[in-house]
């Protein structure tokens, strides 16, 4: 029974290096660039070429211009993905609740 726990232990020892190493590699990899067809594929919609290109033209996506190229990064676009959060009803009204509250004196209508 010892024998079997100290192989086991050594197994999970391995498994556990293996996690960090793998850690370290998704961490220290560089940052991709992608064309439009990248991003098609990419973005979990699957958008068309037009929608990305009006996304670009309305600037509600992270672009990079190289002439008349345009350039995508990665961990942008996961930054742009991930902030498209949109807050509840309550949410909002205790933010602006917070938002009135801060200011000192209320709000002035003289100007």
């Amino acid at each position: 029974m010892p024998q079997i726990v100290a192989s086991l232990e050594q197994k999970v020892d391995r498994l556990v290096n293996l996690v960090l190493e793998l850690k370290d590699a998704k961490g220290n990899t560089p940052d991709e660039w992608m064309d439009v067809e990248g991003l098609m594929a990419y973005h979990p919609d699957k958008p068309a070429r037009k929608t990305i290109y009006d996304w670009v033209t309305l600037r509600r996506v992270p672009y990079h211009k190289d002439g008349k190229r345009l350039r995508f990064l990665r961990s942008e676009i996961d930054a742009w993905l991930a902030g498209g959060y949109h807050k509840t009803e309550d949410e909002m009204q205790e933010a602006a609740v917070d938002y009135v509250n801060s200011k000192r004196g209320g709000l002035r209508y003289d100007q």
